[in-house]
């Protein structure tokens, strides 16, 4: 024992004049953690708390279990069938915007102002959305049929009964109208609305993690039975309609009014005006983010969309990540506003350079084990698909930080620069993929999608005097151990 305290004795030495400067910090934290304690013990701030909770666990749960399943459905289907379904879904993922109207955002400020008006809201909104579900599902027929008269060389008097039983119901143009008519049933998520303005995500998150463990158990089943393409296809249909259905048992079975009989057409009007900025840019950004896929598809085949929709799949599953950094950190941004300017940027240069190296050592050992992550995951047939893995795993770095801006537009009621920046980045990914697909392939787009989301997210800032400042804000962010200190 006289030893190891002669051993030890250095040691407390060293530690005295620690423990010294430890005092004045510790007495300045009783402070911080008491009012902790209170915020902890406030019945509000845990009820949005717990609603926060429900939220995340709900998105990191549909990840993992979405990113799993469709991996093995991915590798079972192989290159080519997945590359139909792929683009199936790609298809009518660039209407999708249309069906939303932009309504989601709109319909929960103005249910949280006038709550006692739920039902005309909801059903008002309702209607709405179901009508432009309606026109949407038209839009899809009509731009199918007009694709099946231009690729088949058809006169436009051929007869409408034979040109639809021989060419518009060819086999991709029938998956693509079941999975579009699930675009009607998203009438129903209006019972999302009511739920998120009251702060009651517990009912939308047990809802969705319902419908996402009975959809993955179907998936794998088929799998396992080794079913046709169409199968999977009717699973996405069955995906809207049994969402819709336990959206409407959860709100019936708390006794609630029901709104489908409530429409008000001034409330309609007044929606639509203040949401169209919103739609525009919804679809815009549904156009941005599978418009490459139908490309490929049109100017490559389908085997080529599935090798380049895997290598999405790889890239997408970290998109979550800079969206739960970007919620978390939003509220000391906002406050940060309200006590200077200096403090203010400071932040969002730490919100920068934090997003933009998590992205960088997200993309390092994917670039560097490209091959191996894609025969681990989808197999042999699938190895061309490393090298696109390796571009755009590096564009995610510009969709971190494009992420980040958010909040930047938010806080100074830019919106309006959202809109127009996903505008810019969809014309130049459109552009490139015309130039770079039939030289490059499926590197091609992978190279447009890198150099659009770089312009969009990063370049677009320097050429407006409201967004220069952070622009250089970003490019300080890529200097390593210099602006990022912890929130």
């Amino acid at each position: 024992m006289k030893n190891n305290s002669s051993h030890l004795s250095p040691l407390t030495s060293h530690l005295s004049p620690l423990t010294s400067h430890l005092s004045p910090l510790t007495s300045h934290l009783s402070p911080l953690t008491s009012h902790l304690s209170r915020l902890a013990s406030h019945q509000g701030l845990r009820r949005y708390g717990a609603n926060t909770t429900w939220l995340f666990a709900e998105q990191i749960l549909r990840m993992i279990a979405g990113f799993l399943v469709g991996v093995w459905v991915a590798r079972y289907l192989g290159p080519e069938k997945f590359g139909i379904f792929s683009y199936s879904l790609a298809f009518v993922s660039l209407f999708g915007g249309i069906a939303k109207l932009g309504l989601d955002g709109i319909v929960v400020r103005d249910l949280v102002k006038e709550m006692e008006k739920k039902e005309i809201y909801l059903g008002t909104s309702f209607w709405l959305k179901l009508i432009g579900g309606i026109i949407t599902l038209l839009i899809i027929i009509i731009t199918l049929l007009f694709q099946s008269i231009l690729t088949s060389h058809l006169s436009p008097l051929t007869s409408y009964l034979s040109l639809l039983t021989s060419h518009l119901l060819t086999s991709t143009n029938l998956y693509i109208l079941i999975i579009a008519f699930g675009i009607i049933f998203q009438s129903f998520e209006v019972i999302d609305f009511y739920y998120q303005a009251t702060v009651q995500a517990k009912y939308i998150s047990i809802r969705k993690m319902i419908q996402l463990f009975l959809s993955s158990v179907i998936k794998i089943i088929l799998v396992l039975i080794k079913a046709n393409l169409i199968w999977f296809v009717l699973v996405t249909l069955f995906d809207a309609i049994s969402l819709a259905i336990f959206s409407w048992w959860i709100y019936k079975s708390q006794a609630l009014p029901n709104f489908i009989k409530y429409f008000k057409w001034n409330i309609a009007k007044r929606l639509l005006k203040d949401s169209w900025l919103l739609l525009l840019s919804s679809i815009a950004i549904s156009i941005y983010m599978r418009i490459d896929q139908v490309m490929i598809k049109n100017m490559l085949g389908d085997r080529e969309v599935g090798l380049y929709s895997a290598t999405m799949r790889l890239v997408e599953v970290w998109y979550f990540i800079p969206m739960i950094i970007t919620q978390s950190v939003f509220p000391a941004i906002v406050s940060a506003k309200k006590v200077s300017e200096e403090l203010y940027y400071k932040r969002l240069q730490q919100l920068f350079s934090l997003l933009i190296w998590t992205a960088i050592l997200i993309a390092i050992p994917i670039s560097v084990f490209s091959h191996q992550i894609i025969y681990l995951f989808y197999g042999e047939r699938f190895m061309e698909a490393s090298k696109v893995l390796v571009i755009s795993v590096w564009a995610s770095s510009f969709v971190f930080i494009g992420v980040g801006s958010g909040n930047f537009f938010l806080v100074e009621n830019l919106q309006n620069f959202s809109f127009w920046r996903t505008f810019y980045g969809m014309i130049v990914n459109i552009i490139l993929n015309f130039i770079l697909i039939p030289s490059h392939g499926i590197q091609g787009a992978a190279i447009a999608t890198l150099i659009s989301q770089a312009t969009a997210a990063y370049l677009f800032d320097i050429f407006n005097k409201e967004t220069k400042k952070i622009f250089f804000m970003k490019t300080y962010a890529l200097i390593p151990f210099r602006s990022y200190k912890c929130f």
